[in-house]
């Protein structure tokens, strides 16, 4: 997996594609003419005050809501309901919360994920996602006694199992102290160098700065910058 993740990240081809997207609630903007392009193997840095709209957009890339105007392809299918199935299969979602099974236990519940997504080999792909995040050690310990750290270890290795196109990750170090902030970032980066296309949502420069290609700043709108070395360089 990991020299096709590579090779897909040399292509230059394009993951996520945005052009005008928007979301409204009633009266309420979420979101408003949002374009941008990911390219594969691509991390991409989503920042903004809470209420700017990111968590949204996630929903809205990830087909859970529908846009109400502009238009976006995923992982290389145009973003529509007929689409949506096929998606979800393409990509993978770490919400902030990681909504595990907290009475199984760590396999149990990438078993019961495994099935959901209908995962071929799921034994292997198990095996391969708890060594991803350093819990094969782990996988007997009900979930409901983790650490919150851990937990989100679990479901990034949930995430793993269907070797997703994108990865969505929102705000995957909230309310986790530094020592497991840090455990955290340091598989992200793993996945950066296998070559994984992420969509990373965050309130924290430092972690855009350290992961990140580029970065996006929505508050409503959005404006998008290369990232240098201690500044961000607005994109033209």
């Amino acid at each position: 997996m990991e020299v096709e993740s590579q090779e897909r990240a040399r292509t230059g081809a394009v993951a996520l594609s945005v052009d005008g997207l928007g979301r409204t609630f009633g009266d309420k903007v979420a979101f408003a003419d949002v374009s941008f392009e990911i390219g594969q193997g691509e991390v991409f840095g989503f920042l903004g005050p809470n209420g700017a709209g990111k968590t949204t957009t996630v929903r809205t890339l990830g087909t859970l809501i529908a846009p109400t105007s502009g238009s976006a392809v995923v992982a290389g299918l145009p973003l529509n309901p007929a689409n949506g199935p096929e998606i979800r299969r393409r990509i993978a979602i770490v919400p902030e919360s990681p909504g595990l099974y907290q009475r199984l236990s760590v396999r149990e519940n990438l078993e019961c994920f495994a099935d959901l997504y209908g995962t071929a080999d799921p034994r292997e792909r198990i095996t391969r996602a708890l060594a991803a995040v350093s819990l094969a050690d782990r996988a007997d310990d009900v979930c409901g006694a983790l650490s919150k750290g851990l937990r989100q270890r679990v479901a990034l290795a949930r995430a793993l199992l269907a070797d997703p196109v994108v990865l969505f990750l929102d705000e995957p170090t909230s309310g986790l102290d530094p020592v497991a902030a840090q455990d955290v970032l340091s598989l992200i980066e793993g996945f950066r160098r296998d070559g994984v296309t992420i969509f990373l949502t965050t309130h924290r420069l430092d972690e855009a700065e350290r992961l990140c290609d580029r970065v996006a700043i929505l508050n409503t709108t959005l404006r998008i910058y290369h990232l240098a070395p201690g500044r961000l360089e607005r994109q033209i």
